[in-house]
Formats: C-alpha cells, structure tokens, sequence
C-alpha cells in the first residue's frame, strides 16, 4: 500500500512570523510565502507505474520558469516497493494529486498524498450519541469501566453492577467524555471468557449508566455478539483491541447499528502478545494493521468518520516499543482519523517509576497524558483517573494553543 508520511509541514504563520522578526518588508515576505516549499512527504509503498509516473513528470516540469509540481527524489531502484521524497508547496501538490486522478492506476498515490496532504490538518469530528467532538482545540478523556474480577488495574473493585454503575457515574461527573465498559481483561496472559458472561458482566452496566447519564458508552468488545447486544442496549461506540482482525462478523454489527469504532493494534492475542514482541518497522507495522482494519471497517459500511484508531500501547510491545510508539504518535495522522491511546497505569510505567504497582501509577499516567497531549498526537486519552486527567490536559492543551506573544504576533492584550 502507497503511504505518505508527511516529514515537515511548515505552517504559512510560521514562516510569516519568522519573516516578520527578519524585519522583511511586505512585498520579500509574500514573494518567499509563495515560492518556499512548505510540505515535505516521504512516499513508501511505490511500484514502477508510480514510479515511472513521478519521474516523468519531474523531469519535465524542471525546465527553466515551471514550477508545476513538487521535487521528487526516488529512493533505491533495487527495493521491491520504491520510495521517495516530495518537496514543495501545497498548490503544487493539489496539482500533482489532479494529474494523479486522472489516471485509474494512479488511484492509490492520488489517495496516499491527498491523505498526507491533509494529515497536518485536524481530523474530521465525530458524532457519538447525540454529541459532536472536534478535535485540534482540546484533547478528550475516555474513562475507564471495568467490569471483571481480574482487571490489572482494580482487581475487580467494580465487577458487580452497582458498584461499576456508581463509578462510571463519578467519571461522569469529573468530567469524562465517554465511558467505556469493559466485562473482558485484555491483561497480558488473561485467557479468553464465553460471549454469554462477557454480556452477563455488561450489559446491567450499559443499562444502567444509559439510564442516568448523556455521557456517550462505548464497550471494550471483540466479539460480534457481545457488541449486538450491548449496541441494542444503548452503547454508541465499540473499542476493539483486535482492530477487526478477531472477528469477521464485529465489522457488519457496527456499521448495520451505524456505530463508531475504535480500532486497535495488537500483536498476538492477549494470552500471548507479551511473550516476545519484535518488529522490523514498528510505525510501519502498526500502520498497515490499522489500515487493514479500517479497509475492513468501510467495506462492511462502517462511515470513514466514525472511526478511530489507537496504537495498542502495551498489547504486543516492549517498554521500548511503547515509548518510541507514543514520541511518534504523529505518524498516524496520516490515516486521516481521530486517535485514541491507552497509557493509563500500564506496565511500562511501572518500570520507568522502579517498580511501582498499578495503584500507585497516577503521577507517571499523568506525565504520559500530559505528553502526547504536548506532542499532539492525540485526539482522546483512556484513563482511570478522569479528573486528575482533565486537570492536566487542561494545563497542557493551554500550553499548546498558547498565542499571546506581544505585538509581533498580532496577540498583544492590554492590562492581561
């Protein structure tokens, strides 16, 4: 598959800013807006056809005074599937994506790089239940409903139905976005449960919850049976680890209820995904999967806007894969789509803190939500700590947007 990873994309306020503190009159500032390249896409996946096309059509735009297309350098000839890097402003990537268009074998790279093009853009919202979420201002807080005896993280302090109602009540009122309700432990090493306990465990939850809040319920499932009931049952959202790839028939149940997904990246299953986690290209890998997935997804009639991805942290990774995952959490906006990720009190935190137990996790989940908020590489945070969560994307997320530099910035406020 053709991908776009999209290495630079110098925003046009930026460069003007910079023009601005080089003191460039306006006429040298409008003249480099316009003839610096701004985009910067790293191509993988070509094919000779792709290949052929974009070298002839570099080699005959660089004729003196046309300025049509974008630089193209290919990669090494010998790979199997090419690759190469594109340099140029966004008006002549629109024009390369038409030429491409234009062409049906050149389906795949029209779609990859109008995909790369818009990656540096915010993703489209998304409508869960009755609200709409925009994404780029703030991140969002899942919080965490777990419905098992043997949860990692609470060891089954909310497995009966009251007291799992009662707690997904309280991250309500501190603030979540969406509660997801889990009756499966997707642990490293748990053992799988029958599709009749896993709805026994919570579908009295979604029930309930359904009944006393607006708060949009989204159920932690892998399985089409569990997922049509608890749909039924006044859910609006189905977060699946497996990223459709357990289940043939989950694809089909989301989009007939015109349901929401998450799709999640896994290696192995939970029994066995921590035994020896290796990857050649761990971005790569977690990408196609994703893609997958999300091929899947659509072609059962699942809306393209009604999906969300999520890297897997700790579902078949090392500390090391983690933590490389979550410092390029970015490459993933080249699908286009919200992403959702899971740190909450997980294992490699324990690590990089000496040791400590899950219940003792909170500062290190902190840092870790306060982090991919910082880098903005997501969209929605799964936490069990929602108003402690809240609390620091409020702080991290104002940092992010901050804008009030002084007069240069056009932001200078008066008595503030």
């Amino acid at each position: 598959m053709i991908r776009a990873h999209p290495l630079l994309a110098e925003r046009p306020e930026a460069l003007e800013l910079a023009f601005r503190r080089m003191g460039l009159p306006t006429p040298a500032r409008e003249y480099l807006l316009e003839k610096l390249p701004q985009y910067r896409l790293l191509l993988t996946g070509l094919t000779k056809v792709e290949g052929r096309f974009l070298k002839g059509l570099f080699e005959a735009s660089v004729a003196p005074g046309r300025e049509e297309f974008p630089v193209y350098v290919s990669g090494d000839p010998r790979t199997r599937l090419g690759s190469g890097l594109l340099t140029g402003r966004r008006e002549q990537f629109e024009r390369l994506i038409s030429s491409a268009k234009a062409d049906p074998q050149l389906a795949g790279l029209a779609e990859a790089l109008a995909r790369g093009l818009g990656s540096v853009a915010a993703p489209a919202p998304l409508t869960l239940g009755g609200r709409t979420f925009t994404f780029g201002a703030r991140t969002h807080v899942m919080g965490v409903v777990n419905v098992t005896p043997d949860s990692f993280s609470e060891g089954g302090r909310y497995a009966s139905p009251d007291a799992a109602i009662a707690h997904g009540l309280r991250l309500a009122e501190a603030g979540a976005d969406v509660l997801d309700v889990g009756g499966e432990s997707t642990r490293p090493r748990a053992l799988p449960i029958s599709a009749e306990e896993e709805l026994a465990r919570v579908l009295p939850v979604i029930e309930g919850l359904r009944e006393r809040t607006q708060v949009p319920l989204s159920v932690d499932t892998t399985k089409a049976a569990v997922a049509r009931e608890a749909l039924k049952a006044g859910a609006v959202l189905i977060n699946d680890i497996s990223g459709f790839h357990f289940d043939p028939e989950l694809p089909r149940v989301v989009a007939e209820a015109r349901a929401a997904c998450c799709l999640m990246h896994i290696q192995g299953t939970p029994e066995t995904m921590q035994q020896a986690p290796h990857y050649e290209d761990i971005m790569d890998e977690v990408l196609a999967f994703l893609e997958e997935g999300v091929a899947r997804a659509v072609a059962a009639g699942v809306a393209r806007e009604s999906i969300l991805v999520d890297p897997g942290i700790g579902f078949g990774k090392t500390m090391g894969h983690n933590l490389f995952l979550l410092r390029r959490l970015g490459d993933l906006r080249v699908l286009g789509l919200p992403v959702l990720v899971g740190t909450s009190r997980k294992g490699f935190l324990g690590m990089l803190t000496g040791g400590k137990p899950a219940n003792e996790r909170l500062a290190a989940t902190l840092g870790s939500v306060a982090a991919v908020a910082a880098l903005g590489g997501a969209d929605f945070v799964r936490v069990h700590d929602v108003e402690e969560a809240r609390d620091a994307l409020a702080v991290t997320d104002a940092i992010r947007a901050a804008s009030d530099g002084g007069a240069l910035y056009g932001t200078s406020k008066v008595g503030g």
